[in-house]
This record gives C-alpha cells, structure tokens and sequence, in this order.
C-alpha cells in the first residue's frame, strides 16, 4: 500500500492515544485513574446548554456562514473588546470547530514550504506536528536552565529569514507557566518590527492561580488590528470546561481572516450550528462559572503539588495557572515514554510522557479529576517507583505486592 510520505511521518496525539487505552481497561473493570486528560469535571454552562437546546428544538440544524454565525461572532466581538482592549469588526473573526482547528487553518494560510515557526518548550504536542503537516519547519526553543520560561535572547537567536511565525502559549500546557511582561513585551515589539507572526494561544488565559495575571500581547503594540502581526486564538473548551462542544475563534486581520474562510470552506465548510449557539450562550451567559472553574482547579491544583512534595526525587515547578503540572520524575526513570507506559502497566495510572512536549524525563499531570483521584494516583505511582513506600497497595478490589524493586 502507497502512502503519503508526509502523512507518515506525523506522530500521533499521545493524550488521545492514552485516552483511548483508558477507555478499554475501564471496559475491563480495570480501576484506572487518569490523570493525563485535559477535561475537567465539571458540568457544561446552563446557558450554552439551553442555547443549544433551542437550536435542537426549532429543528432548523442548517448550514451556517464558513466564518460563523452573526450572533456567535458578536459574542467573540465583545469579549475581545473586554479581554483585549481591542474591538475587531465582524469581518476580523473566524469560528472553527476548536481552537485546534482555528491554529491549523491559520498556519495553513500563512506557511509557504520551508518556513520556520518557532515553538517555545514545553509546547503543546500538536504544534510542531501542525507545522510539519504544512511543510514547514518546527524550530524549537528549550530552556537552557531546564526550567520552562524561555529566554528572549534565546528566541532571537534562531530567528531567520526563514521564520514566518512564533507560537506562544500563556498559561501553558503542559507546565502551567505564565510567561512574563517583559517577555511578551519584548516578542511582541520584536515580532512587530521584523514583520513575524505573533499567534497568540490564548485558550487558558483567564484559569490563573495565587493573584498572578495573563499579559495580554496587544497591550504592547499601537499597531490597529489591520496592520498588526499580534493573532489571537482562543475557544471556549478550556475556560468553560466545555472540551466536548469544539468551538474556537481566530482575530486577525481581515485579509488573513478571509483567507482562512477559503480554507475553512474547503475542508470542514463550517463549526456546527448547534455547538455555536452552545458556545455563543457560554460567552453571553452569566460569567461566573469562569471563576468557579478557577477556584475548584486552583484547589486541586495545590493538593497535588502537595502529593508530590512528598514523592522522594520528584521536582516541580509550581504551575501557576491551567489544568496540569509538569514534574521531573528523571530521578527514577530519565525514559518518559518508558516510566509513563510502567506506571499503566503497573499501577493503571495515566500520564502523559514529558517527552511529547519537548521535556524528557518529565510527566504531564492534570488535576482536572477529583481529589481523591490526585491522591489515590499519586500513591500508586509512589508505591511503583519508590521502594521506601509500603510493599503492598489495593488497586480496586485487588491486593497487589511489589516484587520489581
């Protein structure tokens, strides 16, 4: 069988991968516990379930505009206004089905083959493949100093006539960190003045923890919104815990916008009518189910930083906002792939391999699920790594006895 060279090389989503491995042990009766996923508990907003009841009940699910529906980007309209002290016309936003469709279509439109993006490490698994799939080249910026906050100095330096793009995600996933003021500031003058692409990911950026803030890259350019090179993306999936409705937006000048409408229009024509109206009732409804989202995440988020105070030869930096946190477990097994596939195998635990994100020797936690879940998952993995933790362990209604150590 012949196939695409290209495709081939594409790695699969391990979040999705390890979802689904997941799902097939809790169909054994296997007590799993996940905490990989990135999918809060939480139950949908009333307002987008009642919006998108009302689109199902007057049963006219019909074709909607490829760049979105009116109502839905006037929501989108406002809240970049009241978010980002910027008021786009209509004919600057385009939904997609999520935000990962929205940065796919946006890269799409400005890549030509052999451009260079870079991505700053840890980065979200799905960018260096994205840019990759268009037939660009990854250029990928680690810390020298193994924590996650990359230098600007070091950014500057891969810098060619080459890049088209950088992509930055504050708060970030995996780590949790925030990038600094001055950082944005300086990207953002520096993006400005070479004519580089600032895609700003903006997906977890009001599920901040302990008083800090999200800085928001147009405060650092006078450039309107037609002549800036600064690109929002942003959705509803994360900031209403609504993973499953697959509603993101795009801003961006409107000569970018109605490219990307070409794109949209040749490949999945339009989001869903029914998801929009769902998406379009969470950005009108009421707002505090934002905060109830941030506090019950800053909660567990601080109960499992301190589980892992606790887990012998594991470090962390505290992730100041999002839905996980980013330990060195390279004290007991520098193999992310290695450790996160034992820790299943052993423990029915699920993690994410560091080493997807650009972090080797590190695992991707998420606090989305509920307190006990933190605690029960980290004592698992306690008892499969470290000796001087108790020899034997319950998992489910099995009495299980260590005999690797």
């Amino acid at each position: 069988m012949s196939l695409s060279q290209l495709a081939r090389q594409i790695a699969p989503s391990p979040t999705l991968a390890l979802n689904e491995e997941a799902r097939i042990l809790r169909e054994k009766g296997e007590a799993v516990i996940h905490l990989g996923a990135g999918e809060p508990k939480n139950k949908a907003h009333i307002a987008a379930i009642l919006s998108s009841a009302a689109e199902l009940t007057a049963g006219e699910i019909k074709y909607t505009p490829t760049e979105g529906t009116p109502s839905l980007r006037k929501a989108v309209i406002r809240y970049t206004e009241e978010n980002y002290d910027r008021l786009p016309a209509p004919e600057n936003v385009i939904v997609s089905s999520g935000a990962k469709q929205a940065l796919y279509n946006l890269l799409f439109t400005i890549l030509n083959p052999q451009d260079e993006v870079i991505i700053l490490a840890p980065y979200w698994v799905s960018y260096p493949e994205m840019v990759k799939m268009l037939y660009g080249v990854p250029v990928i910026v680690t810390p020298e100093d193994g924590s996650f906050y990359p230098r600007f100095e070091d950014v500057k330096r891969v810098v060619t006539s080459y890049t088209k793009a950088i992509i930055v995600n504050s708060p970030n996933n995996p780590s949790g960190a925030i990038y600094s003021e001055e950082f944005v500031r300086q990207l953002v003058e520096f993006c400005e003045e070479k004519g580089i692409f600032y895609i700003s990911d903006d997906i977890y950026h009001k599920l901040v923890f302990s008083g800090k803030t999200w800085a928001n890259p147009y405060k650092y350019t006078n450039k309107d919104l037609e002549n800036t090179h600064v690109i929002s993306i942003n959705g509803v999936s994360k900031l209403y815990g609504m993973t499953g409705f697959r509603i993101g937006w795009t801003v961006a000048p409107r000569k970018m916008v109605e490219i990307m409408i070409n794109v949209q229009g040749q490949t999945t024509t339009t989001a869903s009518l029914v998801q929009q109206a769902a998406a379009e009732g969470a950005l009108t409804g009421v707002q505090s189910v934002i905060e109830s989202l941030r506090m019950m995440l800053e909660n567990q988020r601080n109960v499992m930083v301190n589980e892992l105070k606790t887990f012998r030869g594991v470090t962390l930096s505290v992730p100041d906002g999002t839905y996980y946190c980013l330990p060195n477990f390279s004290a007991w097994q520098p193999d992310s792939l290695k450790l996160s596939k034992m820790l299943l195998d052993k423990a029915r635990v699920v993690t994410v391999p560091g080493k997807e994100f650009g972090m080797e020797g590190h695992l991707r936690l998420s606090y989305c699920g509920s307190v006990k879940d933190i605690k029960e998952g980290i004592e698992r993995m306690k008892w499969v790594l470290d000796p001087k933790s108790p020899n034997e362990i319950f998992i489910g209604d099995r009495k299980l006895v260590r005999d690797w150590l």
